[in-house]
């Protein structure tokens, strides 16, 4: 299994470019972000090559996410927005070699049966609008479930409703991102829900986090056991064969909090993972 340092989340003691540095430090050879257009895509294509990490997942630009906004793809006022946050994430990912890329929905008022309707009708015109446009590339398009309670109103909670909509829309350029941390909080049995959903062949890209406070992944957390989620991962290996994104918050730095992945049997696969 290979794990990809999320650099929006880690390494934070440092520049944003410099962690790819920090990461290579420590073992990491893949790593993913959320939003890396503050920076020149070819600064971070290069600083990326001489770390000896690749790129394997970013965020589509989210609108302007200080003023709330988590996502565009839902927003019937929006959709011009959204089709040129599609080219600029399709720019920096051919940058970049990325071959994953999330796209965030948005948030919406749930309680509002129009507002809710609309929203999803233009969410899933959208997806099929991006899934023609950049079916030339060789990259995965993204979508992913996120707890309400960490982002209120956001259109999409539930594994189910991310896998009804790949599978209706049927684009082979579209699949799932499974955050473990926002599916055990969402719907209570993560290990479950992987035994379920691996086999589809729909989920592309994994992230984990310790559940409840999203810090570092716990072998025997008594909200999210990451033995049983490793044992899991084994058993379906032939049906995930992608990248891990640790997207956590280190409890102090993350070079101190790194000793899960030792006790995970990863460092095996990290020749140079530091403790």
């Amino acid at each position: 299994m290979k794990l990809a340092a999320n650099l929006s989340w880690l390494y934070t003691e440092y520049d944003f470019p410099e962690r790819l540095q920090a990461c290579a430090q420590d073992g990491f050879k893949y790593a993913e972000c959320m939003f890396p257009y503050e920076h020149p895509a070819e600064l971070l294509r290069e600083k990326a090559e001489v770390a000896g990490v690749e790129w394997v997942l970013i965020n589509a630009p989210a609108g302007n996410w200080a003023q709330g906004d988590r996502g565009l793809a839902a927003n019937p006022a929006r959709r011009n927005e959204f089709r040129h946050a599609v080219e600029q994430a399709a720019r920096y990912a051919q940058t970049l070699g990325v071959k994953k890329v999330h796209v965030l929905a948005g948030v919406v008022d749930l309680n509002c049966t129009d507002a809710l309707a609309n929203a999803l009708a233009c969410y899933e015109d959208n997806l099929n609008w991006l899934a023609d446009t950049m079916s030339a590339l060789p990259i995965d398009w993204l979508i992913e479930p996120i707890n309400r309670g960490d982002v209120p109103g956001y259109l999409l909670a539930e594994q189910a409703a991310a896998h009804n909509i790949i599978k209706r829309l049927n684009k082979p350029n579209l699949g799932v991102q499974m955050d473990l941390y926002h599916c055990q909080k969402v719907e209570g049995d993560a290990v479950a829900a992987l035994a379920q959903y691996l086999p589809t062949g729909r989920v592309k890209h994994l992230q984990i986090a310790g559940v409840p406070n999203r810090d570092e992944p716990a072998l025997h957390g008594a909200g999210l056991n990451y033995q049983q989620v490793w044992q899991q991962l084994h058993t379906h290996t032939l049906s995930y064969s992608g990248h891990i994104g640790c997207e956590y918050r280190p409890k102090t730095t993350t070079r101190d909090g790194l000793g899960w992945i030792r006790s995970s049997g990863f460092s095996g696969t990290m020749e140079a993972f530091k403790p």
